[in-house]
């Protein structure tokens, strides 16, 4: 798995952890939750899937769209973030408290 574009920061202020291998995520399917101008629907949440959320099988790791992550939260199902994978332009849309609920590892 690739590192992030441009030094990439996560929502702790570290260098942004790669989000997952199999099934290879990220908008640019390098296995990390980056973004940039191309990725208008911010694939910036990095979260382990449910059976409650979207048809991967419980357990893989997905860099979500923020916005579909939000009205997961909205919805009560919104599923555990990796904080350390989870881009800093998530913080645009949500507030940093609500990804600190839902963290996992």
């Amino acid at each position: 798995m690739s590192a992030s574009r441009d030094n990439a920061q996560n929502v702790q202020g570290g260098p942004l952890a790669p989000c997952g291998a199999t099934p290879v995520t990220g908008f640019y399917r390098n296995g990390c939750c980056d973004t940039g101008a191309d990725d208008t629907g911010l694939h910036t949440v990095c979260a382990v899937m449910t059976t409650e959320f979207l048809g991967l099988s419980p357990g893989d790791r997905w860099c979500l769209c923020v916005g579909r992550w939000r009205e997961a939260l909205d919805a009560g199902v919104a599923p555990p973030v990796i904080m350390a994978a989870t881009h800093e332009e998530t913080l645009a849309v949500v507030l940093l408290e609500d990804l600190e609920r839902h963290a996992t590892i």
